[in-house]
């Protein structure tokens, strides 16, 4: 008898694999929004932030309007900023000592009372720059506490293995509504002025305050370390608790390392793309209209990256963190070479996802790495190592700027984004920072 011959390989099984492999992954995305705790703190971030996105443009048209000019302009978008500055470190440690939903909470009803206060200011025909910056300071100040309060939250209303995805579907919210509400805001401002854009920001940080009230942490919680209130060790006192997140980030060589990273790639960054790049449009792109299609494809990009993040979960955080914060060095670099604008394009698209990506691995290594009731003053002092030397960048960009020409500023700032963002990788410890691939459970 002639033997039997093996079947032939059907071609069509491969892509059946690859198919039912990304249906699997899609299915995984969406598993976090099965527990309600965290569909009400997505719903809630994602409506807190169409709000925060809006109102700096209904700020900015109603500083302008008073009659101050950039000055008073200035004045109310710096005092947004320094206060989140100065007390992100007081927020982390009150989101760590207290319940984080109601920081939350009450957050988000201070904003929507300021807005409303600025709106009320508005309408009356009597404002003035100091108060529009007192109401611009009142919610950076609230923002302040509500960051580390809302990042620090994910861990009481998800497991450990959901924690990625829920990071990258609250990122991923967040950059369709900052592509989305700034059009919206225009709209408002264009069809019924300032003031209606600035009770829409108060109505969603109101309905957004309701959301999170109804978020059952006890019920929710799934680490034992997050569940009750955090009242910190007997005898310690608001600096005591602060020297403590402090260090809880020096005492990790990695972390310290990373968060210096992140401030000098993130200030060459913002200098190179938020003050350069406008003075790029003008004198090389011809004008505003062709750098709003370049910052839409940043934007593109963010939402693609959190999209990325979550289809992928790598486990090697340490090269993914650095290998997606040297992309930021791409448009920079095209910027200083005069690219053609669909490779400058490109390069935003491409920056922008892997910016993004990095921030999710980040996030979800520091849930993964830190304890509980530390978390939120980790997180704060992350954010504030970013946030201090900004001011500072773009105070020097403009006298080296002058000095040495547009583009060679543009090419430094490329090659220190470049030598910062991959230095770290030379510790062990950097390299060897990972996070456990764990499958996701359905609630």
């Amino acid at each position: 008898m002639k033997p039997v011959s093996a079947a032939p390989p059907d071609p069509t099984e491969p892509r059946t694999d690859v198919r039912n492999r990304w249906r699997a992954r899609l299915r995984e995305a969406v598993v976090p929004l099965a527990r309600r705790g965290f569909r009400l703190h997505w719903c809630g971030y994602l409506l807190s932030w169409a709000g925060s996105a809006v109102a700096p443009l209904a700020l900015a048209f109603a500083a302008l309007a008073t009659g101050g000019g950039p000055q008073a302009l200035g004045i109310v978008l710096a005092a947004g900023v320094l206060p989140q500055i100065v007390l992100l470190p007081v927020g982390g440690v009150i989101a760590d000592r207290y319940r984080r939903v109601r920081v939350m909470v009450w957050s988000n009803v201070v904003c929507a009372l300021a807005e409303t206060a600025a709106a009320c200011l508005i309408w009356s025909g009597v404002v003035h720059t100091w108060q529009l910056a007192v109401t611009s300071g009142v919610c950076g100040a609230a923002g302040a506490f509500f960051a580390p309060a809302a990042d620090g939250a994910v861990v009481q209303v998800v497991p450990a293995e959901q924690r990625r995805t829920a990071n990258a579907l609250l990122k991923f919210g967040q950059n369709v509504g900052k592509m989305a509400s700034p059009a919206l805001g225009g709209v408002l401002i264009a069809a019924a002025g300032p003031a209606l854009a600035l009770v829409w920001d108060a109505v969603t940080f109101a309905v957004s305050a309701v959301l999170f009230a109804r978020i059952n942490v006890d019920r929710a919680a799934v680490r034992p370390d997050v569940a009750s209130p955090r009242q910190g060790r007997p005898g310690t006192g608001l600096r005591g608790e602060m020297g403590r997140g402090w260090q809880e980030v020096w005492q990790r060589r990695w972390l310290a390392v990373m968060v210096c990273q992140a401030a000098v790639t993130g200030s060459a960054w913002l200098a190179g793309y938020q003050m350069l790049g406008p003075l790029y449009a003008q004198r090389v792109l011809g004008g505003a209209a062709l750098w709003g299609v370049v910052v839409s494809a940043f934007t593109g990009g963010l939402i693609a990256g959190a999209a990325l993040a979550l289809a992928w979960r790598p486990s090697a955080a340490g090269a993914v963190v650095c290998g997606g914060t040297v992309l930021l060095a791409l448009p920079l670099a095209a910027m200083a070479v005069r690219a053609p604008l669909p490779a400058l394009v490109a390069a935003f698209v491409v920056a922008g996802a892997g910016l993004e990506l990095a921030m999710v691995v980040w996030l979800s290594l520091l849930q993964e790495r830190i304890p509980g009731d530390r978390l939120s003053r980790v997180l704060s002092y992350s954010t504030l190592g970013q946030m201090l030397p900004v001011p500072v960048a773009y105070l020097l960009t403009g006298p080296v700027a002058a000095g040495f020409g547009l583009h060679t500023t543009l090419a430094w700032a490329a090659a220190v984004v470049t030598a910062a963002a991959l230095l770290p990788l030379v510790l062990p410890q950097v390299r060897r920072l990972t996070i456990p691939v764990r499958a996701a459970k359905r609630a």
